[in-house]
């Protein structure tokens, strides 16, 4: 009898402990901007497999299209879940930020990513500077386009901050440095749509003889400016930049209907919200100069909660192939 009761006293004690090990257990939930496509695929098998390094409990949350109420619902389900921590990819910074200052509010830290001077986040995390990555591209088109001719320019959305600076800040250096070129219009917000980037394209090559390059930034842009081009037989007079999954645009880069563009790995970005949500609920300070593994030696902005990163891979077709082969 003596032994029974030593042995259920012990299993007790087990569980008891067992459960507050799970009740320690980080917890974090990620809203991306759609779900079930290639580059936000590539960002939760990231955030997966940190997590399981590190004993945290971290999921990722795809909304069924681009909506900007769709995300501000998954971020209130997960405030309800009383999750330690919320990652965000915003499709509209200001439509979230309400939702964000309530899971601030119940005590619930906030990482953003590609949404500088977020309202309610305690960090956004770049993995490249802004400017630079927006000049990258357009010297890259300006080359491609011999530096003269009509372009356009795609974003994600209108509302998207990030994809405002990499777009404002390549219009800005072609002004200074390519006269010769002209934007045509204004940016369109259609880079996060497949349907919208072809029907776009195919407008703008109707109405403009003189287009000869395409900037497309948003994870749909690039593909489907580079399939309007190669319908349209447009390969050698169009110019297609911009960052795009490698697995979904390899067919296009090698048909030469989009010419290249540079992204980080988005595996690793998903990678970076889960080491930056642990050094939070560590409580470890982030500081400028200091290496984030993925990121590098980062610059640490404390007044704007900005950590910027400096790791990019290059969309051409001599890099492209190492990068498919990593399943991006």
């Amino acid at each position: 009898m003596i032994k029974k009761s030593v042995l259920a006293c012990l299993f007790a004690t087990a569980m008891l402990s067992m459960s507050a090990h799970a009740a320690d257990k980080i917890r974090m939930g990620v809203v991306v901007k759609v779900g079930g496509n290639a580059w936000f695929n590539a960002m939760e098998a990231g955030i997966k497999s940190e997590a399981a390094k590190r004993g945290i409990d971290a999921w990722q949350v795809g909304p069924t299209s681009a909506d900007p109420a769709l995300q501000v619902r998954a971020i209130e389900d997960l405030i309800a879940q009383k999750v330690d921590v919320i990652g965000v990819v915003p499709n509209d910074a200001r439509v979230l930020e309400p939702v964000l200052k309530r899971a601030h509010d119940a005590g619930i830290k906030v990482i953003v990513h590609e949404s500088p001077d977020q309202k309610y986040a305690d960090w956004d995390f770049e993995m490249v500077d802004a400017t630079q990555h927006g000049i990258n591209h357009m010297v890259a088109l300006a080359q491609c386009m011999k530096e003269k001719g009509d372009y356009a320019v795609y974003v994600g959305s209108l509302t998207v901050p990030l994809h405002q600076k990499w777009a404002d800040a390549a219009i800005n250096y072609q002004k200074e440095h390519y006269p010769n070129m002209h934007l045509v219009g204004d940016k369109f917000g259609v880079g996060e749509s497949l349907d919208d980037s072809i029907r776009t394209t195919n407008d703008l090559m109707s109405k403009d003889a003189n287009l000869k390059g395409i900037l497309a930034i948003g994870s749909q842009g690039p593909i489907g400016a580079g399939r309007a081009v190669l319908n349209r037989g447009k390969t050698d007079d169009i110019c297609v930049f911009g960052p795009f999954s490698p697995g979904q645009g390899a067919s296009l880069v090698k048909a030469g209907a989009i010419k290249g563009g540079f992204i980080w790995n988005p595996m690793v970005a998903g990678e970076v919200f889960v080491r930056i949500a642990e050094k939070l609920e560590k409580g470890e300070k982030i500081t400028d100069g200091m290496t984030i593994e993925g990121m590098g030696k980062v610059k640490v902005d404390e007044a704007t909660h900005t950590i910027l990163g400096n790791e990019t891979e290059s969309l051409d077709k001599a890099n492209l192939p190492k990068l498919v082969k990593m399943g991006l």
